[in-house]
C-alpha cells in the first residue's frame, strides 16, 4: 500500500514548479541582495518579482512585505514589535483562545515579563471567536488585537472583518495569522482591514523557513524590530535574505493566487467524500467544530471510544495528525479543543485530516480503508482491556 499524506496544515508537499524556479537561484545565485554590484542587483531583482508574488496573494503592497524565517517569526514581530512601541496607556493584548502556539506563547511571554497585560477571547462551541465577549473585553488601553483567520486544527473560520472593526473602533491595532487560510480561500488585506497579517511558505506548497509579516503603511511605523543588524527589511528584520527561499515562495503564491478557485472546490469534494465514507463505515463518529463555516481541505473527527495516538498509529502508511501536543515528554490535551469546550476525554478521540494540492481520489479511498481498519482496532482493543 502506498503512502498517503494527509498532513497539509502541518505541511504542505514542495510543488515541482517551485523547484524549478529555485533551482538556478541555488544553483547560480550569487551575491548578496543587499550589495550593489552586479550580482547584487540581480538578487535583489528576484527578492523584488517576489515580493510582488506574495504581495498580489494578500491585497498588501509589495513595499510593506517584510519577509521572516517563517510565520511563528512573522507572529513574534507582530506582538513584540507593537508591543515595544506601543503608547503609554496601551499596554494590553487581546488573543482568541485558540492561536497558534506562537501567538499564545508571544503573548503569556509579554505578559509575564510586565511588558502588556494579556486578555483571552473565548470562542464558541463552534469555534470561533464570540464577538460578544470581544465587545465586552476591548477598550483604549488595548494595543493589539491578535486572532487567526482560520484554526489549523479544526479549519474554523473567525470572523476577522468584525473584529478588525471592533480592533480600530478603539484606536488598536488588529494582527492576523492568516497561515491557513491564504491560498485556500480569498484573502485581501483591504477588505479585512487587517493591519498585521502572518504567512508561511510551506503550508502553500512552498519551501520551508521562509514567511512573510505584511503590514500597512502605518502600521510598519508602529513597529520594532526584534532582530537587529545590518536593517534589511525597512529596518525590522535584519539579516542577509534568503533569497532562494524567497523566490520560491513567491512561486507558491503566484500558483495558489492562480489556482486557489478551483483547488478549494476539487479538495473541498475529497473532503466531504471523507468524511462521509467514515461516517457509514463506522459508528460514533463526529465531526469537531463550525463544519458550515471552515476550510475547505479540513476536517477534525472524533472517532468516540477509540484513543487518536492509537489510531494514528495503526493507519501508517496514512499520514494524519491529532490535535494533541508533546510537552515535556507527556501528551497534553489539544489547548484549542478544550477551548471550544470539547469534554478532555473526546479530545484525545479527535484526529486532524487535512488535504490539499496532490491529494487524489485513491488517496481517499485508501486513507478511508486505513482509518476503519484502524478505528475498529483499537476500540476492540479497548473493550478487552476494560
Amino acid at each position: 500500500m502506498r503512502e498517503v499524506y494527509l498532513d497539509y496544515n502541518g505541511s504542505a508537499p514542495l510543488d515541482p514548479r517551485v523547484v524549478d524556479v529555485m533551482t538556478p537561484i541555488l544553483n547560480d545565485g550569487i551575491g548578496n541582495a543587499s550589495s550593489v554590484h552586479r550580482f547584487g542587483r540581480r538578487q535583489k531583482a528576484a527578492v523584488d518579482d517576489a515580493r510582488e508574488q506574495v504581495a498580489a496573494l494578500l491585497g498588501g503592497r509589495p513595499s510593506n512585505v517584510i519577509f521572516t524565517g517563517g510565520a511563528t517569526e512573522a507572529n513574534n514581530l507582530a506582538l513584540q514589535g507593537a508591543i515595544n512601541c506601543a503608547p503609554i496607556g496601551r499596554s494590553r493584548i487581546l488573543i482568541s483562545a485558540v492561536e497558534h502556539a506562537s501567538v499564545r506563547q508571544t503573548a503569556r511571554y509579554l505578559d509575564e515579563l510586565g511588558l502588556a497585560k494579556l486578555d483571552i477571547i473565548p470562542v464558541t462551541d463552534g469555534g470561533f471567536v464570540d464577538l460578544d465577549a470581544l465587545e465586552a473585553a476591548i477598550g483604549t488601553n488595548v494595543a493589539l488585537v491578535s486572532v487567526m483567520a482560520a484554526n489549523s486544527e479544526t479549519g474554523v473560520l473567525n470572523p476577522i472583518a468584525e473584529i478588525s472593526e471592533q480592533a480600530h473602533a478603539v484606536g488598536a491595532f488588529f494582527h492576523c495569522d492568516a497561515t491557513q487560510m491564504v491560498g485556500r480561500l480569498p484573502f485581501d488585506m483591504e477588505e479585512t482591514g487587517a493591519d498585521f497579517v502572518s504567512t508561511s511558505g510551506h503550508k502553500i506548497c512552498g519551501p520551508g523557513g521562509i514567511g512573510a509579516l505584511i503590514g500597512t503603511r502605518r502600521s510598519l511605523r508602529h513597529l520594532r524590530p526584534i532582530i537587529h543588524g545590518g536593517g534589511h527589511e525597512r529596518g525590522l528584520r535584519s539579516g542577509s535574505l534568503n533569497v532562494a527561499g524567497i523566490v520560491g515562495y513567491g512561486e507558491a503564491a503566484h500558483i495558489a493566487a492562480e489556482e486557489r478557485e478551483w483547488e478549494s472546490i476539487r479538495v473541498a469534494t475529497l473532503r466531504d467524500r471523507l468524511t462521509a465514507s467514515l461516517k457509514t463505515a463506522l459508528g460514533s463518529v463526529y465531526e469537531v467544530g463550525d463544519i458550515g463555516h471552515r476550510l475547505p481541505n479540513t476536517a477534525n473527527i472524533r472517532f468516540e471510544g477509540a484513543d487518536a495516538e492509537a489510531v494514528v498509529t495503526n493507519m501508517d502508511p496514512v499520514a494524519v495528525s491529532t490535535g494533541s501536543a508533546c510537552n515535556s515528554g507527556s501528551i497534553e490535551p489539544s489547548e484549542v479543543l478544550l477551548a471550544m469546550g470539547v469534554p478532555r476525554d473526546a479530545v484525545f478521540e479527535s484526529i486532524r485530516f487535512s488535504l490539499g494540492r496532490f491529494t487524489t481520489r485513491e488517496d481517499i479511498q485508501i486513507a478511508v480503508q486505513r482509518t476503519v481498519e484502524a478505528v475498529e482496532f483499537v476500540r476492540v482493543m479497548t473493550r478487552e482491556c476494560a
